[in-house]
């Protein structure tokens, strides 16, 4: 029975005597589907006149591969016979630009073999040092490329001992330059090419200390993607309105995480934590779909939970008219008839929500203006009356759920009175049945209309307006959770209770405040509350709300580095979770050791100047990569009604390739989209 193999082909630049080429040939774990190409800077030649390269080359194309003289690693798209190929490993070994050659001059060689020139529309940011295609071309579309330096040169914390950054080749750095990621860095084996010799030391036949050397796998990155405007149409309190989302908001909705085949950790850790309530709870998750705009009115429902200075407002509405372009089925509100109980899996029920029309284009940077753009800022202490027409993305899920609950009270209570007026014909009928008669509005375990001692749940995106910090998520998925209990049950400590044992062992600790409970974990911070919403009745029960951080408690139990990898549209994160790991295996980053970048901005702004309009511009011109912000200068003219700021960003990135030429075009567009769309002056 024959296999067919797709045929591997590796390119090795930079060869000396070609003992590398020759020993991967012969390689036991070398397959016979990887076809060989080896490269060297030299004429013919001049190899032939390095020690054993003869009979090196003569092995390499008995074994069916090809020999290449006088190929630049730099400008390797120059080379004729190398026009069309590609390959799925580009190898280079030790590369040095030769004699005394310092540090720059090495980081300038990596960076021109890793720049790519290609696709000049993609990357007009890119300072070129090369001319001509280089390797990044050649690579196939989930290729690799290898290279191998000694210890200390790559400047990572693999590096032992790892050297000052300025005094390193920056390899990571480099790579970034030409959209490439570390994914992978491991000791340099040479024991397991028993033949190979490296040579070139200081351009002369000397071999390189390649004890603890390292080698450097690199792969490509997703680009960086751009705001769009975004239009969604929904039924708000039995109206039909159209509206444009916010800018920065644009990637986070219509993800489907929750949905029911997903693997995302946002839903295995909703899963963990139902599954955990359910040993002690009866929890049932709501059916009923909500939309994302909240009247401003509802807010008072949830001020356990938020500021209401932290609501996006909503102020621009379309006709229902409005003609659309592309439509959008989506949401991400969970739908989930189950009863979970004795530790049962809840089922995998996710339908869709809300039928949304949506079409996207690119912002136009530099035509926006404020006007044009829904408010990025929310100012809720004025009377509700006075917003009419005036709505906001819901920050909490606890409004609508509250609603879902009356509506569910007003319906039981329905029943129960019909119920009632059954009982009392048939009571007419039948005197006997009094005990029954007093009985008719309970059921067998005491519940009132089979409605209290449960706790109900729903779960979706909510969107908060938070200032940029490390851990300041501006949308992220929310599991509400709301029952009502005798208050001498004490459930609001009872809850807490069950989530701190189901949590603790992540590092999870139950904060006791004032009235309510508080999930807490570092360095993230707050995670979830339990809390009454302080409804009173003459029944003696208390209503309990439970409100979690779904994407905080992803980041935490499966220790991702930044919540920000929970909204990569790289499928090598969601790999990672193909098999549903349990919480507490950790993550295993695709990019390793990125960058930071910091650059500082400074402008004169007027009277009416609002620091969150800063932090909202901040996330549209940045896409995402700036995760830090820092007030550090401030400065009033005596003479003009002006004030001078001056703020640090810092740039980074675990999901794309952040090179420094790159963070710095992004930092322009800032500096761009500041001056039209909130009209202050770059100093």
């Amino acid at each position: 029975m024959s296999t067919h193999h797709h045929h591997r082909a590796v390119l090795l630049v930079g060869e000396g005597n070609f003992s590398f080429s020759a020993a991967l040939t012969q390689f036991s774990r070398f397959s016979e589907a990887e076809t060989i190409t080896a490269t060297c800077l030299q004429s013919q030649e001049g190899a032939l006149q390095q020690e054993g390269a003869a009979s090196n080359i003569q092995t390499i194309k008995d074994s069916g591969g090809v020999v290449l003289y006088e190929v630049d690693t730099t400008k390797l798209g120059e080379c004729a016979a190398l026009q069309g190929l590609v390959f799925d490993r580009v190898v280079f070994n030790f590369p040095h630009c030769g004699r005394k050659s310092g540090v720059k001059k090495n980081r300038e060689l990596l960076k021109s073999f890793f720049l790519r020139t290609a696709h000049p529309t993609e990357h007009k940011f890119l300072l070129l040092s090369c001319c001509g295609p280089s390797c990044v071309q050649m690579l196939s579309e989930e290729g690799e490329i290898h290279v191998a330096l000694c210890n200390g040169q790559g400047g990572t914390p693999v590096d032992r001992p790892q050297r000052d950054w300025h005094n390193s080749w920056q390899i990571v750095a480099m790579a970034a330059e030409a959209d490439l990621i570390l994914s992978d860095v491991h000791p340099f084996d040479d024991e397991i090419y028993k033949d190979y010799r490296c040579t070139g030391y200081r351009s002369q036949d000397k071999g390189f200390h390649v004890e603890k050397a390292l080698l450097h796998v690199f792969a490509r990155s997703l680009p960086i993607g751009t705001a769009q405007r975004i239009t969604v149409e929904e039924t708000v309190e039995g109206e039909k309105l159209r509206y444009d989302t916010i800018a920065e908001l644009s990637d986070y909705i219509f993800r489907g995480f929750l949905s029911p085949t997903s693997v995302h950790p946002v839903r295995l850790v909703q899963d963990f934590v139902l599954k955990g309530l359910a040993e002690k709870w009866t929890v049932s998750m709501m059916s009923e779909s909500v939309p994302f705009l909240l009247a401003p009115k509802r807010l008072q429902r949830c001020f356990h939970e938020i500021d209401d200075t932290q609501c996006y407002q909503i102020h621009h509405l379309h006709s229902p008219g409005h003609p659309l372009t592309e439509h959008h089925s989506g949401g991400d509100i969970q739908k989930d008839n189950s009863t979970l109980r004795d530790g049962h899996k809840p089922a995998d029920t996710l339908v869709t929500v809300l039928s949304m029309c949506v079409v996207s284009d690119k912002v136009s940077k530099g035509k926006s203006q404020g006007a044009e753009h829904p408010r990025s800022a929310c100012c809720l202490e004025t009377d509700f009356e006075e917003m009419r027409g005036v709505f906001v993305l819901r920050p909490s899920l606890l409004p609508q759920m509250e609603e879902l609950l009356t509506h569910m009270r007003e319906e039981e209570q329905r029943r129960g009175l019909k119920s009632a007026a059954e009982n009392n014909l048939e009571s007419e009928d039948n005197s006997g049945d009094v005990e029954a008669k007093g009985n008719a509005n309970e059921t067998p375990n005491g519940d009132r209309n089979g409605f209290t001692e449960l706790l109900f749940g729903i779960s979706g995106l909510v969107f908060r307006n938070v200032p940029i910090s490390p851990w300041a998520t501006p949308a992220f998925h929310q599991l509400v959770l709301c029952g009502t209990f005798p208050v001498a049950c004490e459930p609001i400590r009872s809850l807490g209770q069950s989530l701190e044992t189901l949590l603790a062992p992540y590092g999870v600790t139950l904060v006791t405040e004032q009235g309510y409970l508080c999930l807490t974990a570092q360095p993230m911070g707050l995670l979830g509350k339990v809390f009454s919403s302080d409804i009173s009745n003459n029944t003696g029960d208390i209503s309990v709300n439970v409100a979690l951080n779904l994407d905080l408690l992803a980041v935490l139990l499966f220790s991702l580095p930044d919540w920000r990898l929970l909204w990569t549209r790289d499928p090598r994160f969601l790999k990672h979770f193909e098999q549903c790991p349990s919480p507490g295996e950790a993550f295993c980053p695709f990019s390793l050791f990125p960058q930071r970048f910091s650059f500082d901005i400074s402008f004169w702004a007027g009277p009416a100047w609002e620091e969150k309009d800063f932090h909202a511009v901040v996330r549209e011109a940045s896409n995402g990569t700036v995760n830090q912000v820092k007030l550090i200068d401030t400065f009033s003219h005596p003479d003009l009604i002006q004030t001078s700021y001056c703020y640090r960003l810092i740039y980074h990135s675990h999901c794309h390739a952040l090179s420094h030429t790159h963070a710095l075009h992004l930092h322009r567009c800032l500096e761009s989209l500041l001056s039209t769309r909130l009209q202050v002056t770059i100093r």
